[in-house]
């Protein structure tokens, strides 16, 4: 049976809450607002057969919220005809909203541009401000000259000098959104080299300019910090993913047989996202949503975690961290 809207939004009040207590610069805090942003990555609209309801909950609660923009971290659809309605739910978005390209939303044959266009993004790649702070959108799909098959995972060369020159022309504090892990072994695979950056921006400014880096792709609840910097990997909206080997039916039958990719994942009952307020007296606050597995979760598949899989759940969990970012000297 399909969840409605209410249902969804009834599940979200169990939310967690994590906390990163910082301290502004006294030249930079003075330009900054609190500023509230929902975010949602890995929806899957080509293959959960509610994603629509599941996006519209997401877009009602933001709202409900008050937040200042709304942005998806990729691996959001296909960009077809068939998709047009649950692009119509995203768009309904009144205010802000951001676009993250993820490996997915090219299949089908897509190409980048296809996807971009389809969601009237210029660039894959792009930086914005709100409320004094500023985001950086990287594209982790470039694909380099010596690049395995498979999905590309790269920041090319190119991207990576736009992020050093606008690193060095900006001095705002700095929240860095990409699809693929830039700390996971299974994402970017050029992430040290993208994480250098970030880190000589801090050695820069004297202070932790860069706030946190957030990502999707691996449908993971997952926190870790890399020299002072914290890499949040933000769940699936939708589910885990865990292939041909553990098939099986959590929906009635009627479901997967008009969708049958779901058979190969561990769905979510309800749609998972957080919701994150950076408050300028220097507070970093994540709300997210706690839900269960429907049917048997991975662990009961027979699932084995890998080392790069650590946070297999249906929640955006509840966390504490706590950094100082002081000026040198």
């Amino acid at each position: 049976m399909k969840n409605t809207r209410r249902d969804f939004l009834r599940a979200a009040a169990a939310a967690g809450v994590c906390v990163v207590s910082c301290r502004f610069p006294a030249k930079v805090a003075g330009g900054l607002k609190e500023l509230r942003f929902g975010m949602c990555a890995d929806v899957h609209k080509d293959i959960m057969h509610d994603a629509d309801e599941r996006l519209g909950a997401y877009l009602e609660c933001m709202t409900k919220k008050d937040a200042h923009f709304v942005v998806q971290m990729g691996d959001f659809c296909q960009p077809k005809k068939a998709n047009d309605s649950f692009r119509a739910v995203w768009q309904s978005w009144e205010g802000d909203q951001y676009n993250v390209v993820g490996n997915h939303d090219m299949d089908g044959g897509f190409s980048r541009e296809d996807f971009r266009q389809y969601l009237g993004m210029e660039k894959g790649y792009y930086t914005y401000l709100e409320q004094g702070y500023r985001f950086i959108v990287l594209d982790g799909n470039d694909r380099h000259e010596n690049a395995p098959g498979g999905y590309p995972r790269h920041v090319g060369k190119e991207q990576r000098a736009w992020l050093t020159e606008t690193l060095s022309s900006t001095t705002e504090p700095v929240v860095v959104l990409v699809h693929q892990s830039l700390q996971n072994a299974s994402g970017v695979d050029n992430g040290v080299e993208v994480r250098a950056i970030l880190e000589a921006a801090n050695e820069t400014a004297g202070w932790g300019r860069v706030l946190a880096c957030f990502s999707g792709h691996h449908h993971l609840d997952d926190l870790v910090e890399v020299n002072g910097i914290p890499y949040i990997q933000v769940n699936s909206m939708s589910y885990y993913w865990v292939g041909g080997s553990k098939k099986h039916e959590s929906y009635p039958t009627e479901v997967h047989a008009e969708h049958p990719w779901i058979q190969y994942t561990s769905p979510y009952a309800d749609p998972l996202w957080a919701f994150v307020t950076i408050d300028p007296k220097g507070e970093l606050r994540i709300e997210g949503v706690r839900s269960r597995w429907v049917g048997p979760s991975p662990a009961e598949l027979g699932y084995e975690e890998g080392k790069d899989e650590q946070g297999i759940t249906p929640n955006v969990a509840a966390r504490n961290v706590r950094l100082q970012m002081k000026e040198s000297g």
